[in-house]
């Protein structure tokens, strides 16, 4: 079942990180016939650079999933098979690690509990906590930056699932004889 979360989240992130790079193709040539005309909208750049950060990030959780990250694969290629998945599995328990402590920073860092304690009230909440988290706008969007910044605790819970089934995965794999079989003293 968690596989299958995985695979669905892992295709709705390829899906917007595929629609984020049509907007922003679309929003930099819109911006470039209006600066040629004289007058640019310099919300557009700002725009962009969000929606760019926004794609990077639903991107890379999906490459993290498909083990597709850039990698020195000099001395793993030599390896035996046994200690290759040996060596998968402590790349796969990284990354969850990974994405688990960034999970907790974000949970430190939008602080859901005080913002409630505070009523949703921020500036209760900041007066509380002195985190101004809520209260930073963009420079010419005008919007809250709060808005902008959720795609990293997105990435964290995406990243966190796709590493658990990887993990599980390579755990599994350990087991595994060349032919694919479970060895009969693994499965007792």
């Amino acid at each position: 079942m968690l596989s299958r979360l995985s695979d669905r989240l892992a295709k709705l992130e390829e899906i917007a990180a595929a629609t984020l790079a049509a907007v922003i193709t679309l929003l930099i040539l819109t911006n470039i016939a209006f600066r040629a005309a004289g007058s640019p909208l310099y919300w557009i750049s700002e725009l962009s650079i969000y929606a760019m950060i926004w794609m990077t990030f639903l991107i890379a959780s999906v490459v993290l999933k498909r083990r597709q990250g850039v990698a020195v694969t000099l001395l793993s290629d030599v390896l035996p098979r046994l200690v290759r998945r040996v060596l998968t599995a402590g790349v796969d328990a990284m990354v969850l690690a990974f994405a688990l402590l960034l999970l907790w920073f974000c949970w430190r860092w939008y602080q859901p509990l005080a913002l409630a304690r505070a009523g949703f009230d921020v500036q209760a909440f900041q007066a509380e906590t002195f985190n101004f988290i809520y209260a930073e706008t963009t420079s010419t969007l005008g919007i809250a930056k709060f808005w902008v910044w959720l795609v990293v605790p997105w990435f964290a819970l995406s990243l966190s699932v796709h590493g658990l089934v990887n993990l599980v995965g390579a755990l599994r794999g350990l087991g595994r004889t060349r032919d694919g079989s479970t060895p009969p003293e693994a499965s007792s």
